[in-house]
């Protein structure tokens, strides 16, 4: 599966470094899946000119796309180009999709909704509310506004913030904690991404 990188900046080494964080690669393994790092590559999808991320997508054939958390959106252009390719081909080819933190804002952003500032998220835990349910960790600051065209809202926190949404036809999700950051991962969580992408189990 293709797996969005955050992008770190060092200026004391004038570097702009792609990151995934190790946790993240182990609970995609512990799922049962193999995660391949996407590099940040800038170019978007332009009739018959292939930019380079359409040529890494062609040559690796991911069965299913996790956007990763960091960054927020429109921090590092790069990324948000990087993704919203990932989008585009993994709408093309009804692959499914996750996206994590700031993954699902920008599935949200690319939908059609827009995100505001949220008070009281970060390191923090909420009980979910709606078709998903537990207790789930959160580290954002942004929430998703109103829920995007084609989506469903399917879990929301207390003070009534938009935790999770699904894609009203495609095997979208997207989920406003993060996994990984778990002491120990929940097996529902794991489970959950099972179900989501076992379309690209089949293929």
């Amino acid at each position: 599966m293709a797996v969005s990188q955050r992008v770190d900046w060092l200026p004391e080494r004038n570097e702009r470094r792609d990151a995934l964080d190790q946790n993240l690669c182990r609970w995609l393994v512990a799922a049962g899946y193999m995660p391949m790092p996407v590099p940040n590559v800038m170019g978007q999808m332009q009739g018959n000119n292939p930019s380079p991320m359409q040529n890494w997508l062609s040559a690796t054939n991911p069965d299913a796309i996790l956007l990763s958390g960091g960054n927020d959106i429109g921090d590092a252009p790069e990324r948000d180009n990087t993704e919203r390719c990932l989008l585009a081909y993994a709408e093309e080819k009804c692959l499914p999709v996750l996206g994590i933190c700031r993954g699902m804002q920008m599935l949200s952003v690319w939908a059609g909704s827009t995100l505001q500032p949220v008070a009281g998220h970060v390191g923090t835990k909420h009980r979910l509310q709606g078709e998903l349910t537990g207790d789930v960790n959160s580290f954002h600051r942004f929430a998703v506004a109103v829920c995007p065209p084609g989506f469903t809202v399917a879990a929301t926190s207390e003070d009534g913030c938009i935790e999770a949404i699904r894609h009203e036809t495609l095997p979208w999700q997207g989920w406003m904690w993060h996994p990984e950051r778990e002491a120990v991962f929940q097996l529902a969580d794991m489970q959950r991404l099972q179900v989501l992408f076992n379309r690209a189990d089949s293929r």
